[in-house]
């Protein structure tokens, strides 16, 4: 298979990429939710790590073409400097995305399970993944594929070999669980929850702690 990605190059100045086109982010409130949830858990579980997580970006992947391109929901790229890009090209990092989500619907799935499907096999994108956060049309809302031999094979066990995550939908959004502890990846909001039950139960331990020294000296006196 003949790959569309050119070995690293510098810029060109003299070609404009755009870096928007008035689009919006996302069809519904639950695709733009999916879709910012999945940004910001990959990006704090990928933090210090030479890698980038992009969002309704542009990935262009023609030097000289500014047409061809186009905007994942979510991409992962590995092997780059972190932090954020006006959009990206592939021939100036040197790098396509390791693993690409698209959040998809009812009006979209043939263009995210053809067009978009095939553009990123022949790219050579590691694992492509499709979440139905309205369950309109996926069995079970999660499907994913995995490069195997340069053509995209179906993955069985919700395993992302490129991530060394399990994905799991949950409702509207997917649950991210590191492979190695079974530790759930947490939103902020979850991590502020988390951090509200650990106060809470500090709270009644001492309570329960006073109450406990109170009795203690109602029966025996003060300590002193």
């Amino acid at each position: 298979m003949t790959s569309l990605i050119t070995p690293k190059t510098p810029p060109d100045t003299s070609i404009i990429y755009p870096s928007r086109d008035g689009e919006p982010v996302a069809e519904t409130y639950d695709h733009l939710y999916a879709l910012l949830t999945t940004l910001e858990v990959l990006k704090n579980y990928l933090a210090g790590q030479r890698a980038t997580v992009l969002a309704d970006q542009f990935l262009y992947y023609s030097q000289g073409v500014p047409k061809s391109r186009i905007a994942p929901d979510v991409m992962v790229i590995f092997d780059v400097e972190p932090g954020g890009r006006d959009n990206y090209k592939t021939w100036e990092e040197g790098q396509v995305p390791k693993a690409i989500f698209e959040m998809t619907s009812e009006s979209t799935r043939d263009r995210d399970r053809v067009f978009k499907k095939d553009l990123y096999e022949q790219l050579g994108v590691e694992e492509y993944w499709l979440f139905d956060p309205k369950g309109e049309w996926i069995e079970g809302q999660l499907e994913g594929y995995r490069l195997v031999g340069g053509t995209y094979q179906p993955i069985t066990n919700s395993l992302s070999q490129a991530l060394k995550l399990r994905l799991v939908p949950e409702g509207k959004l997917i649950g991210f669980y590191r492979q190695d502890t079974g530790e759930k990846l947490l939103t902020s909001a979850e991590r502020a929850e988390q951090e509200r039950q650990r106060a809470e139960q500090e709270r009644q331990r001492a309570e329960e702690l006073q109450a406990l020294l109170e009795r203690y000296q109602e029966q025996f006196g003060n300590l002193e």
